[in-house]
C-alpha cells in the first residue's frame, strides 16, 4: 500500500571488491548504495517505478573500510506532486569494536513515473507531524535551492568558457 513506508534501511558488509587503491570504499560505490536504497524507499512510498533526479549536499565524512557493516538509512522528508526527497545517512560500523561513524550524508530526490507512458505521476502526500519533521522538510527545500543555484552557476561559467 503506497504512502506507508517512510523509512528504508539497507545493511551489508563492505567487501574487498568495493574498495579503491587506498583500501577504502570508493565514493562511486557509496553513491551506488545510496541510489539503490533511495530507489527502494521511493518505490516503497509511491508504489510506482521511480527515477533519481538529484543528489544534493553529498558529504563524504569518514571512510568505510573492508569488513565494516554498512547501514544506509533513507527517510522521507518532503513530497511534491510527483517527487520525493529523502535524507540519507550512510553509517559504518566496525564489527570488532561495535563503534559507529557517519560515513556519508546527502539528500536524494526521485520522481515517480506511470507505467504506460513513463511520465511523472502523483505520489502520496507526506505531511510533517513533529518539529523534527518540519526542520527536515525545510532542510530538503534549502538543499534543493542550493542545488538549483549551483546548476545556474555552472551554466553561467560554461557559457563564458564555451568560446575557449
Amino acid at each position: 500500500m503506497p504512502g506507508i513506508q517512510r523509512e528504508t534501511t539497507f545493511r551489508f558488509l563492505a567487501q574487498p571488491t568495493d574498495v579503491n587503491f587506498g583500501g577504502k570504499v570508493h565514493g562511486g560505490m557509496v553513491m551506488k548504495w545510496i541510489d539503490q536504497a533511495g530507489y527502494a524507499a521511493a518505490v516503497g512510498w509511491s508504489g510506482q517505478y521511480c527515477v533519481t533526479v538529484a543528489v544534493g549536499g553529498i558529504q563524504f565524512v569518514k571512510p568505510i573500510l573492508i569488513g565494516d557493516i554498512v547501514v544506509v538509512r533513507c527517510k522521507l522528508i518532503r513530497t511534491g506532486a510527483s517527487s520525493m526527497h529523502f535524507s540519507v545517512d550512510v553509517i559504518a560500523r566496525d564489527l570488532k569494536t561495535a563503534s559507529e561513524r557517519l560515513a556519508t550524508h546527502c539528500v536524494i530526490s526521485f520522481v515517480a513515473l506511470d507505467a504506460p507512458e513513463g511520465r511523472p505521476t502523483a505520489v502520496p502526500r507526506w505531511e510533517p507531524r513533529t518539529p523534527e519533521d518540519e526542520a527536515l522538510e525545510a532542510y530538503a527545500v534549502r538543499v534543493m535551492e542550493l542545488s538549483r543555484q549551483l546548476e545556474a552557476e555552472i551554466r553561467r561559467v560554461r557559457e563564458m568558457t564555451d568560446g575557449d
